[in-house]
């Protein structure tokens, strides 16, 4: 079987070499870039299963890669950041990460973030299928299908969906959200769920502009509407 490909786009050598040699020692095969210029073409041309990807870069900041890499993929993204400020990690939220990492980190809990996304990511229900009215949950493509229109989504918005669409109408907190989607307590960090929520109602409201897939629940969280 063939090793899982990573890219790490990271300017500062050292923390990309420590990161580097932990995913190595996890059995996976890693690609390093320290300059943004470069990296949309570095991934169309390698085509890697996931991607560490450092906010600030010289050449391109990894907001602006980001927002890129999500016109044409749903790759996953962890973003990696010295920014402690809330509304930095929304914004990466926002662009279309699946995760964030805080400097400065463990290498063994970025080894467990990278593997608890991937096997996210790759499992497969080829036997599922979700269907609510036109609404469905195409487990094998991992895509959101609105009567004839296709939606990619990204990982982290199928495992949502995936939670939700089985139980229409039942309100599921944020925290229930993180832990059932993600796969782990994120932190604590609620408010990351209203970020994957809001990127899920943009592209749903594409299709369904006057229509309310997704609600909110004042002060509880969210339902999946009927």
């Amino acid at each position: 079987m063939a090793k899982e490909k990573i890219l790490i786009v990271e300017d500062e050598f050292q923390i990309a070499n420590l990161v580097k040699d932990y995913l190595i020692a996890s059995n996976y095969s890693v690609l390093t870039e320290n300059d943004g210029t470069n990296v949309v073409e570095i991934v169309k041309t390698n085509k890697p299963d996931l991607i560490l990807l450092d906010i600030m870069l010289p050449g391109k900041d990894g907001i602006s890669i980001l927002k890129e890499i999500r016109q044409f993929s749903d790759i996953p993204v962890i973003m990696l950041t010295a920014r402690i400020d809330e509304i930095d990690r929304l914004i990466g939220l926002d662009a279309g990460a699946d995760d964030y990492i805080c400097k400065p980190f463990s290498p063994r809990e970025m080894v467990a973030r990278v593997k608890s996304l991937l096997r996210r990511t790759k499992k497969a229900f080829h036997d599922l299928e979700i269907k609510i009215g036109d609404i469905l949950l195409d487990t094998a493509r991992r895509l959101l299908i609105i009567g004839e229109s296709e939606i990619s989504i990204t990982p982290t918005e199928f495992n949502l969906l995936k939670v939700m669409m089985p139980h229409p109408e039942r309100v599921f907190s944020r925290h229930e959200l993180l832990e059932m989607a993600m796969g782990y307590d994120y932190e604590g960090y609620d408010r990351a769920i209203d970020s994957h929520i809001k990127n899920l109602r943009r592209k749903i409201e594409k299709s369904v502009p006057n229509r309310t897939i997704i609600d909110s629940v004042y002060g509880t969280g969210y339902k999946f509407v009927l």
